[in-house]
């Protein structure tokens, strides 16, 4: 039996494997997912009666995500958020255990930030694709810069070579991912197929190539994975020798990864029908199990390469991109700026 939730407003049902929900209550957490289609926030836990608790917020073309001790960074068009949970220990409102608020926003312009974490320092690093280089936030200009890959000749805003994903190693910026090694405006859409690079942000050495548009680069037990997303594999590249190690096919256009213990959650989207997404691999692939493009979220076991649980979007949402895990938080909420909810919403630090 399946479990199916109707957000109705949006005009969305969200159906899950049998024991997603049992999952999400024995591992104590709950799950951020973005979609930049429709500029949504959503927030999936589980009401007090052990059903999928469904919330959702607003924010234009959100995109990037990574967590904080109190709460999670978002990017949107031209923004970034810092929502922070306003809910004291145990305390609860209508069956909400957290309250997410957009405490902190820095305009950066439209960037078209992807990929985000917070280093040793507590400061933010986010991939600026339309600029292809690693920056962090400024307090008094959109951004600033601070690696590029060495094949991008100057910081431009050109998207030459989709730098997308990155993964952070002890507390820094480690390896990135990258579509291609253009240093031409939009050049990355010519390799689309097999010219996507990872990139060793210290030694800028290209550590694995060949790959068909790579995304969420993410080091983890000693290991770093990626999703090839041109593919639809999800594996580890074999640092030694370079190599992509496949664990997993997922039927999807695969962007957002993140992991909780011996499990990854991956983010699964509709293939686009257009020039950027059509003509990859991932297309004779789904054809070749005779499976079609979901919208949604694999629970992938590390230890097997099985999908053990699984969640899935209908309706009006064909794309995500990032997915987190909110540990310890049973059913979460946030505010947004389209209700007058947020004039009410006063906490004192204490």
């Amino acid at each position: 039996m399946q479990s199916t939730e109707t957000a109705s407003a949006n005009q969305l049902e969200i159906t899950t494997s049998r024991q997603f929900l049992s999952w999400l209550d024995e591992q104590n957490l709950s799950i951020a997912l973005t979609t930049y289609q429709i500029g949504k926030l959503f927030l999936l836990g589980l009401k007090p009666n052990g059903e999928l608790s469904i919330f959702e917020r607003t924010f234009n073309r959100c995109m990037g995500l990574c967590p904080t001790d109190n709460g999670f960074y978002m990017s949107s068009l031209h923004q970034v958020w810092r929502f922070e949970n306003v809910f004291t220990k145990g305390e609860q409102q209508d069956g909400y255990d957290r309250l997410y608020v957009p405490q902190v926003g820095n305009t950066t312009g439209d960037l078209d930030i992807h990929d985000m974490a917070v280093d040793a320092d507590g400061r933010l690093v986010f991939v600026n694709t339309l600029f292809g280089c690693l920056a962090t936030l400024s307090e008094t200009h959109s951004f600033r810069p601070l690696w590029r890959p060495p094949f991008i000749s100057k910081l431009a805003a050109e998207d030459r070579c989709h730098l997308n994903g990155l993964a952070m190693k002890d507390g820094r910026a480690a390896y990135v991912t990258a579509v291609s090694q253009s240093d031409v405006v939009d050049g990355w859409r010519d390799h689309r197929a097999d010219g996507g690079v990872v990139i060793d942000v210290n030694s800028n050495e290209i550590v694995a190539g060949g790959l068909s548009m790579p995304h969420s680069p993410r080091w983890h037990n000693g290991k770093l994975w990626l999703l090839n997303s041109g593919t639809g594999e999800f594996g580890h590249v074999e640092l030694e020798t370079g190599r992509f190690v496949p664990l997993t096919f997922c039927a999807g256009y695969m962007r957002g990864l993140y992991f909780h213990g011996d499990f990854a959650l991956v983010g699964l989207s509709k293939p686009r029908h257009n020039k950027t997404f059509s003509g990859l691999p991932l297309d004779e692939n789904l054809k070749s199990r005779k499976a079609e493009a979901r919208c949604g979220v694999q629970v992938i076991d590390l230890r097997t390469g099985d999908a053990v649980h699984w969640l899935r979007i209908e309706g009006m949402v064909d794309e995500l991109y990032d997915v987190i895990t909110l540990p310890g938080v049973r059913s979460p909420m946030a505010l947004g700026f389209k209700t007058d909810e947020i004039r009410r919403v006063i906490s004192i630090e204490e």
